[in-house]
């Protein structure tokens, strides 16, 4: 994922620029990025930075016009048009088109800038006038900073493979963290999978004078949402259609092309709802299954031609498998391993297409989570034969981390865990192919939902009346899992039910298939039963995949002689797997999923970088 890196410290050498142009260059995945680099050794500051072409953070360095303080941001802030006019008003020069108004946001609010940033971002700002730097994200910690100390010197970077290229003796998978990533798809608080690498916490403002850390403070805490009083149901209804109307036009209106990733769900829905774009002017995708068009496709299709705009289907198809082991391998590199490779290596697919339509991609992500407390990761550890016995114990030790960390409140939890935790590793990887924007983590609306009553946030009421009061054509559309429309009591039940069986259908013959339905399932291979059930709701079907298409490649992977010799793993088990896998007896798609991410892992971050 692009960002900043960079060397902080209070010794001026000539190595470290050259360890800065290794930092950066790590960071160079596509064609399409923009890269440059920024030195003053007077202040001990060796920064460098990669970001899409013509992006909102296409502009660095940016400095005031006294050229006495500069900032270097990546990332997005959603402010109201009026903040920005206001800084036109008071004589400063910018683009308003990009980010080159902050600088003088900076020089307006002074410390209180920080506070009013809104989005996922991290940056420097550096005041040459105090010989002061200082290092700075978001406040959920979503645009993610890496960080390794040693003796005095902060080595930094939006990528870990940055500090691994450089600094040989952080090759180490910490064993904790692995068994976290193994049960959970993610790693807890601000560790990360990499011996004494850490990850910046969110609303961090790390203060350095002459290069030597003097400060390491949050601009905000939770506590400052937390504590407000709630609000009546109704009232907290309106205060939210009014907020979500006042704050979405942040996030549609740019110089830049801009797509929607439609699906046929409630939070891409309030979206259309509310967008009031010119027909023809909004190009809508969806994401589908080479197997079928699915309830998503067949929904946002109807949502589009509603709205007067163009659809299209992004499918996972022949092309997809044929060229797989670059995909898994470029999304295991560009996630630090965080992503497990099967689906990294769709997000890169799909996202790739998706730039081909419009550069910016808005989603509904985290509509649910926020608006209908739907909990978007739990412990789900894979067959415990799969690794020495002495390696169980931390992935026993991740459920108990988890309980602990669940606790208190759910928003909380939500936001500042779950989002930063494990929404990021797809987050990373899809931002490496277009820029991702949701509106469902503003601040204003993040903190308006604090206040609510507990009942307008636990089901799809709010969520529908939202739809409802900005569309009456859009409420009348079925979603994907049936929910809305015009149909009420019994019908409206039977309805949602037929969805629900279709998907746990659907999850049953694929990852989720009971070991005994496997060999029924191979032996009846002939008939395609695949065509029968999939694609109704998922895009990717590993199952049988890793089974058939994939097969050659995982025993590639898996059964060399470096993955056997891993001292986490049971070889025996190991071979048994794949074998059982790809022969039809059993199913082990998680198992060989996670298996196969770690070993990229170990070649493409340790061993190979």
């Amino acid at each position: 994922m692009p960002g900043i890196t960079g060397i902080i410290t209070n010794s001026s050498q000539e190595e470290h620029k050259k360890n800065l142009h290794v930092m950066v260059n790590s960071m160079m995945h596509e064609s399409f990025y923009n890269f440059g680099s920024y030195i003053d050794e007077s202040i001990g500051v060796y920064l460098g930075w990669v970001c899409h072409k013509d992006s909102f953070a296409d502009c660095m360095p940016m400095w005031n016009e006294k050229r006495d303080k500069c900032l270097f941001f990546y990332g997005d802030n959603f402010a109201d048009r009026e903040i920005i006019d206001s800084l036109s008003k008071n004589g400063h020069k910018f683009n308003s088109d990009n980010a080159s108004y902050l600088i003088h946001l900076f020089e307006e609010k002074g410390d209180g800038f920080f506070q009013d940033l809104n989005g996922f971002f991290h940056g420097v700002l550096i005041d040459g006038a105090q010989n002061e730097v200082i290092v700075f994200n978001d406040r959920f910690g979503m645009q993610r900073v890496y960080y390794y100390e040693k003796e005095g010197t902060l080595f930094f970077s939006s990528e870990a493979k940055s500090l691994l290229k450089l600094c040989p003796e952080l090759r180490e998978i910490v064993p904790a963290s692995l068994g976290q990533l193994l049960s959970m798809g993610c790693i807890l608080e601000n560790n990360t999978l990499f011996k004494n690498i850490y990850a910046l916490p969110g609303a961090s403002l790390w203060k350095f004078k002459n290069g030597i850390c003097e400060r390491k403070q949050r601009y905000f805490t939770r506590n400052d949402w937390e504590s407000q009083p709630p609000l009546e149901k109704e009232t907290f209804y309106n205060e939210l259609k009014e907020t979500f109307i006042k704050i979405l036009p942040r996030y549609l209106d740019d110089c830049r092309p801009i797509g929607m990733s439609l699906t046929g769900g409630l939070d891409t829905r309030m979206i259309m709802a509310y967008a009031h774009r010119q027909p023809r002017t909004f190009p809508c995708y969806t994401f589908g299954s080479m197997y079928r068009d699915g309830f998503d496709v067949k929904v946002a299709r109807i949502v589009a031609e509603s709205c007067k705009q163009e659809h299209s289907t992004i499918r996972v198809d022949k092309d997809f498998l044929l060229n797989f082991a670059q995909l898994a391998e470029k999304a295991v590199r560009i996630s630090d391993g965080y992503l497990d490779a099967g689906s990294g290596a769709v997000e890169i697919y799909i996202n790739r297409k998706a730039r081909d339509i419009a550069p910016i991609r808005i989603t509904g992500n985290y509509g649910s989570e926020v608006l209908r407390s739907i909990r978007g990761f739990r412990y789900k550890p894979p067959d415990r034969n799969l690794f020495d016995g002495d390696f169980i114990k931390h992935i026993e030790r991740a459920s108990e981390i988890l309980d602990g960390t669940s606790m208190g409140n759910k928003l909380s939890f939500t936001v500042f865990m779950q989002t930063p935790w494990f929404n990021y590793n797809k987050v990373c990887v899809e931002q490496s192919q277009v820029t991702w924007r949701t509106p469902f983590m503003d601040n204003q609306l993040i903190a308006l939902v604090y206040r609510a009553p507990y009942e307008a946030v636990t089901s799809d009421e709010i969520s529908l009346r939202l739809v409802k009061d900005g569309s009456i054509g859009l409420s009348r559309i079925l979603t994907n899992r049936g929910a809305g429309g015009n149909w009420q009591g019994f019908l409206s039940n039977s309805i949602r039910m037929y969805h629900e069986i279709l998907h746990w259908v659907e999850i049953g013959y694929d990852y989720g298939m009971p070991q005994w339905l496997s060999k029924v399932d191979y032996y009846l291979t002939p008939f395609h039963l695949e065509k029968m059930f999939l694609g109704r709701n998922d895009i990717f079907h590993f199952r049988k995949w890793f089974r058939d298409e994939l097969s050659d490649y995982l025993k590639e992977i898996l059964l060399d002689r470096k993955s056997l010799s891993r001292p986490y793993l049971n070889k025996g088990f190991l071979v048994k797997m794949v074998n059982e896998h790809i022969s039809g007896r059993n199913n082990y798609t998680n198992e060989i999923n996670k298996t196969m991410t770690v070993e990229l892992i170990h070649r493409l971050l340790f061993e190979n970088i």
